[in-house]
C-alpha cells in the first residue's frame, strides 16, 4: 500500500494530507506547505463544493483505534451543525474531557470533523489555530443554508 502526501489551500492555510488508496492517515494544517495533489473530495470540500468525503475513510475509525467510538460519534454530526463536548460524551458513554483529549489527538480532522464539536461557552479549541475551526464552521453553515439544509 503506497503512502501519498499532498497539500491544498484553505484560506491562508495549507491542508496536508497523508493517505493510501481511500484511507486517510493524517491531516494537518500548515502555512508553508507547497500545493500538490490531494484526493479530489478534500479539495472540493475545502471549496464548499462537496459535503462529504465518500469513499475516503479515516484511519481513526479502524477497529482497535484509540477513541474510535468518540470519532465514530463525531463523524455522525451533520454537515453545517455542531454538538458540544458534553453531548458527544453522553452519546459515546464517556466524559466530556475525554472527548476533548480525543479531539486534540484526532489524526484526521476534516474526515472526522472535530471542528463540529464546540464548548458550551464558545467555539472550543482547534490545533493549530481556532481561526481554522471558525472558518470551517462558517463555510459549512453558509453552504448548508444556501442548499436548504439549515434554516435559522
Amino acid at each position: 500500500m503506497e503512502m501519498k502526501t499532498g497539500s491544498c489551500r484553505f484560506g491562508l492555510w495549507r491542508v496536508r494530507v497523508v493517505w493510501s488508496e481511500n484511507l486517510i492517515h493524517k491531516v494537518t494544517f500548515s502555512r508553508t506547505e507547497e500545493e500538490s495533489f490531494v484526493p479530489k473530495q478534500i479539495r472540493l470540500y475545502l471549496t464548499a463544493k462537496n459535503m462529504d468525503f465518500f469513499p475516503l475513510k479515516s484511519i481513526a475509525l479502524s477497529d482497535g483505534y484509540p477513541y474510535r467510538e468518540i470519532y465514530k460519534t463525531v463523524s455522525e454530526i451533520p454537515y453545517g451543525l455542531t454538538k458540544t463536548y458534553s453531548e458527544i460524551a453522553e452519546i459515546a458513554g464517556t466524559h466530556h474531557r475525554t472527548v476533548g483529549v480525543a479531539m486534540k489527538r484526532n489524526p484526521t480532522p476534516l474526515i472526522v470533523p472535530c471542528h463540529r464539536v464546540v464548548s458550551k461557552s464558545g467555539i472550543g479549541g482547534f490545533t493549530p489555530d481556532t481561526g481554522i475551526k471558525k472558518a470551517l464552521l462558517d463555510m459549512e453553515k453558509q453552504n448548508a443554508k444556501s442548499l436548504g439544509f439549515i434554516i435559522d
